[in-house]
């Protein structure tokens, strides 16, 4: 057991002297509550691949693009909605919710010690970013000329939301991870959230070809009529 200044540390986060008065240790095993996340992001992801496959109008790379949002919107407003309304009794608390985000805590224990940042992130992530991302893919679905607008809107939101995330916890010196940990490191924190980096930055490439395009077959148009 870890201690500082003679006291003993319960808690499994980092860093080491951090301190967690209420928190109660998860009596359900990591490999359950991965499980269970993964579980229900594939099933969200075989819906919307099954739901997309029915129409002719989407390629390969537009139905992953819509399972993308349809699993965004299950992660924002599910479990980041939990988190935005529960944060100051998770610790505490054993609702399974509650303990997938102490499981992952252990990659960023920012989310166990209610820090501003996260919770303001997460608050307008949860409330923002997962409606729309429900309505993008309503859009797609019916083919709403507007669909691109929202890709692009809330993927500059999950990009910017994403660096901010990386930003801060690199100017602290990531202190609130064991650095270099393979599992709470290198997959809950970085990969993970890596993904909210690369996959945003490829769909704003798509919104501005798509939106570029239109715009230039308006323009074509205009000096047509004018000619």
């Amino acid at each position: 057991m870890d201690t500082t200044s003679g006291a003993k540390i319960h808690h499994p986060y980092w860093p080491r002297d951090l301190l967690i008065p209420n928190y109660v240790a998860n009596d359900r095993s990591m490999s359950e509550i991965l499980v269970f996340l993964f579980s229900i992001c594939g099933l969200f992801l075989l819906v919307t691949w099954l739901i997309t496959g029915s129409s002719n109008r989407f390629g390969i790379w537009r139905r992953l693009a819509l399972c993308w949002f349809a699993i965004c919107g299950f992660i924002h407003c599910v479990i980041e909605g939990w988190f935005s309304l529960y944060y100051d009794v998770i610790p505490g608390d054993q609702s399974f919710l509650s303990q997938l985000w102490k499981e992952y805590s252990k990659g960023d224990s920012r989310y166990v010690i209610s820090d501003n940042f996260t919770v303001c992130m997460e608050t307008v992530t949860a409330w923002t970013w997962g409606p729309f991302s429900l309505w993008i893919l309503f859009a797609f679905l019916t083919n709403k000329p507007y669909r691109f607008v929202l890709q692009l809107i809330v993927s500059l939101g999950q990009l910017y939301g994403a660096v901010l995330y990386f930003y801060t916890e690199h100017r602290d010196g990531y202190v609130h991870s064991e650095y270099g940990h393979p599992v709470y490191f290198w997959f809950y924190y970085i990969f993970l959230n890596f993904l909210w980096i690369i996959i945003p930055l490829v769909l704003i490439v798509d919104s501005w070809r798509q939106l570029s395009a239109a715009q230039t077959k308006t323009d074509n148009s205009k000096k047509s009529k004018k000619n």
